[in-house]
């Protein structure tokens, strides 16, 4: 049987580009080395923030937002420098997102029955000029039902897409090679693995029992990054950030391994912006994983004192939550692989998270009764859970157990007690006056202007070394991988691009495989949001292409 389109992928850019099809009543095969089990990829362990530009929830909040004002901060954050080649389709995919963001992505998501918890989220805040990386304003959108929440439409509409007859969903798949006939794809052949019973993001055997070849008039590839791939970001690690990390938790499941990136540059498609990448400062070691080496990440609130190994206090723009890539720089300058939070018992009760569904079980569960538990005193459940088991957590009663705690588990002696103590007491003295020169307290107090941080975000600001204040609380911060912002170079049609800048006949791709669009639409920095953003647009982009081009 030939089908109109195979798609090699069932996370969500997969799975939005096959509900495009299906509309259009084409004939579609979705293919996947996982079980069916894990169908929606990454997306579905995500946090499910989704950015938006100038929604309701916006305006409700008193946020002025706007296209022009989003534009400006996405040039100014990706930093686009290969705008001659392999930028040059990237930043054409960047001004349609942000046109998408700004125009009908979000009446598009609420037809789909997706909802948003009414608190914007203002993440990725820069630190530096209007101009540069940065959001000006809260454009952070939780999905309520988080990651499994936004991922769920589209499931269920493939689902009923394969009880009629329009598509063909075979897990268990392993795509090895494209079928290729007078220079142009015409199919997919690969293995067929053995029966897992793995649950979910669970490392799944990759025992094979079989052959498959299918012939396809299109073939859409939508395999996601490399984040579990460790020798593969080491390999891609770029040379502006030196050495990579010796030592790295892993953000995503095992089976985002990048193998589809090398099979379809075999096939002559190209991969552009190999060197950018997008991994996190705050990893913490999962104290219950789901995947090997798991690491979660802690989404923090402003107020976090913020030291490197050596006990030196980071300065502009690296404080939590503002400026991901010039932190992961200055960290990986230290010749360390880890850094460290200090903080007190009011600030992780009101400005930690921790990212993904798992993570979030009021939200993802849509339970209002516990979301509002989270105003009440103490950490939130999943935060204490990794207090009372996590092993990157200290906590002392006295600033000279904090620190000989963090050496012992450091394993050195690296920090000395009076340098640490002397740095949290100049931050302190500025707390005398409403006014300070200390770029971190003004963020808060610009933070705290803003209703939604300051009700439910940004602690008040207080003393550390007040011990009404305590118990203190340090907090080791691993790298932790997750996202590969380059990709198959794409034009606005997803359809993937050869070394001569053509396409390759019958060849597309959509999601993370392609830097989300064009080959890196982030460039070097992402605006949080724009990862499930990134797919939903790109698979919807290839899918309705594809669905009027037959």
């Amino acid at each position: 049987m030939k089908y109109d389109v195979a798609i090699v992928g069932a996370g969500l850019a997969g799975l939005v580009a096959a509900c495009e099809l299906v509309d259009a009543n084409q004939k579609v095969l979705l293919v996947d080395q996982e079980p069916e089990n894990s169908m929606g990829g990454q997306a579905f362990w995500s946090f499910g923030g989704v950015f938006l530009v100038d929604t309701p929830e916006q305006r409700r909040l008193g946020i002025k937002d706007s296209k022009e004002l989003a534009w400006q901060d996405w040039i100014g954050t990706a930093g686009f420098d290969r705008l001659e080649d392999e930028d040059s389709w990237a930043n054409k995919w960047a001004r349609a997102y942000v046109d998408f963001a700004a125009g009908e992505k979000y009446e598009w998501l609420k037809s789909m029955g997706i909802k948003f918890f009414p608190v914007v989220g203002w993440a990725e805040r820069g630190g530096s000029l209007a101009g540069g990386h940065g959001n000006s304003v809260p454009r952070f959108h939780i999905v309520w039902g988080t990651g499994p929440g936004i991922v769920k439409p589209f499931v269920d509409k493939v689902k009923r897409a394969i009880k009629a007859g329009f598509l063909d969903f075979k897990p268990r798949h392993r795509v090895d090679e494209f079928i290729q006939q007078d220079n142009r794809i015409t199919g997919i052949s690969g293995t067929i693995l053995a029966e897992s019973f793995a649950q979910r993001g669970e490392k799944s055997s990759r025992l094979g029992i079989g052959e498959f070849s299918y012939e396809a008039t299109a073939v859409i590839v939508a395999s996601g990054g490399i984040g579990a791939n460790i020798d593969l970001v080491r390999k891609n690690w770029p040379e502006r950030l030196g050495t990579p990390p010796k030592n790295m938790v892993c953000g995503v499941p095992a089976y985002v391994d990048g193998r589809m990136l090398e099979i379809t540059e075999h096939a002559g498609g190209r991969v552009v912006n190999r060197d950018r990448m997008w991994h996190y400062t705050e990893g913490l070691k999962n104290w219950d994983p789901i995947w090997p080496n798991h690491g979660i990440r802690i989404l923090p609130g402003p107020s976090s004192l913020w030291f490197d190994a050596e006990g030196n206090r980071f300065g502009a723009p690296n404080f939590p939550g503002f400026d991901t890539l010039s932190t992961l720089e200055a960290i990986q300058k230290t010749g360390y692989d880890y850094s460290w939070f200090i903080l007190t018992e009011k600030i992780i009760e009101k400005e930690f998270a921790l990212s993904g569904s798992e993570q979030n079980p009021d939200l993802t569960n849509k339970s209002i009764r516990e979301v509002l538990k989270r105003v009440l005193p103490g950490p939130p459940t999943a935060i204490q859970a990794f207090k009372d088991h996590g092993e990157d957590f200290v906590i002392a009663y006295d600033l000279k157990d904090l620190v000989d705690g963090m050496n012992k588990l450091a394993g050195n002696e690296l920090l000395e007690f009076m340098k640490i103590k002397e740095q949290i007491l100049a931050r302190d003295r500025e707390m005398d006056n409403k006014f300070t020169k200390d770029l971190q307290l003004t963020a808060i107090q610009g933070a705290r202007n803003y209703v939604g941080d300051k009700i439910v975000r940004v602690a008040k600001p207080h003393k550390f070394l007040d011990t009404k204040n305590w118990p203190l609380i340090a907090v080791r911060l691993n790298i932790l991988t997750r996202k590969t912002l380059g990709g198959l170079q794409t034009n606005l049609d997803g359809a993937v691009l050869g070394m001569n800048g053509e396409p390759v006949p019958g060849l597309y791709a959509a999601g993370e495989v392609s830097g989300f669009g064009g080959g890196g639409v982030h460039g070097y920095r992402a605006l949080e949001g724009t990862f499930v953003g990134g797919c939903l647009f790109s698979g919807r982009q290839v899918g309705r292409y594809l669905a009027i081009d037959k």
